[in-house]
């Protein structure tokens, strides 16, 4: 893959992209020089990350459409084949053949979600071999405010639903904050896996608070015991303080009691 990427002005100098904060331009250049010969980025939110960008900043390029994303993360950038031609001798096609294969290229050379039933590339959609526009005659103009309004675009409910599975580590690092924080003994932190904060995530902010008050309440009935690190209750610690072990355990408690005989009953005259 070079190592060097081009920019066009006709999209860095169009208003829609100059009306977005400086931030969300940032994150953009930054996406751009990161990109694949296709356009393809597959760590979008390592980057964003990195540069000390924010989810909103995400969520303003892809409204506005300067990125497409898919379900499985990646996001490919509009305006790609508009910044960059690369040369066949050098181009190295995209992993994410799947993901490209629901794209089009559009007359002005930007890509665009295909929504033909067969999802398939026409033959005058191919990226060219050489640093030049392709035999067809496409222009590299970038569409202006109204074209960029009336296009095929995605609803507002698509847009969340990709943010947040394009967001899902932001936000399962953003929930093992909080809970780090309830928790008393900060030891650890860096041993609980990405995979793990995800494993919070799916079970829930409530739910994983409730874990945390009832295994503290336990520590308090056994001033013995000491508390796990944060990284071990994290990691694992916490299963039986969910709701559905919890409730096994507390009835199975409830049964052994049930089962002893009365103290009151229990002496010389039993």
């Amino acid at each position: 893959m070079p190592e060097k990427r081009m920019m066009s002005k006709k999209i860095v100098d169009s208003d829609p992209f100059l009306e977005m904060p400086l931030s969300a331009q940032a994150l953009y250049l930054h996406l751009l020089v990161r990109a694949d010969d296709d356009g393809f980025v597959n760590n979008p939110k390592k980057i964003i990350r990195c540069i000390g960008a924010s989810q909103e900043d995400f969520n303003v390029l892809v409204e506005k459409r300067f990125i497409l994303c898919f379900e499985s993360g990646v996001i490919v950038i509009k305006h790609w084949r508009i910044h960059n031609y690369i040369r066949g001798d050098r181009y190295h096609e995209t992993q994410y053949m799947e993901e490209k294969s629901r794209l089009k290229i559009k007359e002005n050379g930007a890509y665009t979600l295909n929504i033909k039933p067969n999802n398939s590339i026409q033959n005058n959609d191919v990226i060219p071999n050489d640093n030049q526009v392709s035999t067809s005659g496409m222009t590299c103009d970038i569409p202006n405010a109204y074209q960029m309004d009336t296009e095929i675009r995605l609803d507002q409910n698509s847009i969340n639903k990709i943010s947040i599975n394009t967001m899902c580590t932001a936000d399962a690092d953003a929930l093992f904050e909080q809970l780090w924080k309830s928790y008393p003994v900060k030891k650890g932190k860096g041993q609980v896996s990405a995979a793990k904060k995800k494993k919070l995530l799916q079970i829930g902010r409530d739910e994983m608070e409730r874990a945390i008050n009832r295994y503290l309440a336990d520590l308090e009935k056994d001033s013995w015991r000491k508390p796990q690190n944060g990284s071990t209750f994290f990691n694992s610690g916490y299963v039986d303080y969910l709701d559905c072990n919890y409730g096994c355990q507390e009835s199975k408690k409830a049964i052994v009691e049930e089962a002893l005989p009365d103290e009151e009953l229990v002496g010389d005259d039993w």
